[in-house]
This record gives structure tokens, sequence and C-alpha cells, in this order.
């Protein structure tokens, strides 16, 4: 009975939609690690996170203008094989916003 209710609850999770608000990232270990490849640790690190911080605004302030579909690829690809970033994910989404609307006028034209 507490396996089946376990098996419901993981289902209903596949159902939920795509989130309304910007996922919760830990980005100082991209950033700590992105920091030791310049010559000075105090002085990057605190630059990254200030990049990483307006990079978040900018997300919270423009999510919902991106498509569902556009906010699901670009959380599984910047969430992929590394320490996630909101700079990256930003980048993702303007990129794929900025392709289908290329697309679009390509169709029409």
């Amino acid at each position: 009975m507490l396996g089946s209710l376990a098996l419901l609850a993981f289902g209903a999770s596949l159902l939920l939609p795509v989130s309304d608000r910007v996922p919760s990232f830990n980005v100082e270990p991209s950033c700590r690690a992105a920091a030791k490849m310049g010559e000075s640790l105090d002085a990057r690190l605190p630059q990254c996170l200030r990049d990483e911080q307006e990079a978040r605004q900018k997300l919270e302030a423009d999510w919902l203008s991106y498509t569902a579909g556009i906010r699901q690829e670009c959380i599984a690809s910047t969430n992929a094989g590394g320490e996630p970033s909101y700079v990256e994910l930003l980048e993702c989404m303007i990129m794929a916003r900025d392709a289908k609307q290329i697309e679009r006028s390509n169709r029409s034209n």
C-alpha cells in the first residue's frame, strides 16, 4: 500500500506544469571554480556572484515571458553536467526565444 502511494505521488509530480518561478541554484561553487581559473579569487568571486544575482533578477522579471517549453529545455540544459548558473540559464532562454522568433519570421516570408 505504501509503495503504491509513493508511486502515485511520483507519477503526479510528472504531471505538474513547468514552474512559474525561477529555480533556485547554489551558484557559489560554480563561481568559486570560475574564480580559481583567474589570478585573484578575492576579486573574481564577488564579481561572479554579482553577475549571477543580476541574471537571476532579470530572469525573475522576464520569467513568464518565455514559453514553458523554453523554460523546461533551458532548465534541463543548465542542470546537465555541472553546477547550474543563472547567467547560463538566462543566455539559454534568450537564445532559444530569439531562435524561435527567427524561425517564425522565416516561415512567414
